[in-house]
């Protein structure tokens, strides 16, 4: 996911300096949402991996 966020940000910056602002705002949003639903889902693993929920809790087994 973080791979997809990356990649529109690039797109982002060539379309903003090619000119084309519209598409620049497109990908920079896309970006956003995919950089903040990023975050969150590694925020939940961490806390899931310290918890020991799912497969860290196994593999202590």
């Amino acid at each position: 996911m973080l791979k997809y966020a990356i990649i529109f940000a690039v797109i982002s910056l060539l379309a903003g300096a090619l000119g084309f602002t519209g598409v620049a705002a497109g990908a920079a949003g896309i970006a956003k949402v995919l950089f903040i639903v990023f975050l969150i889902l590694a925020v939940i693993f961490v806390v899931m991996a310290v918890l020991g929920i799912g497969a860290a809790r196994k593999a202590l087994k």
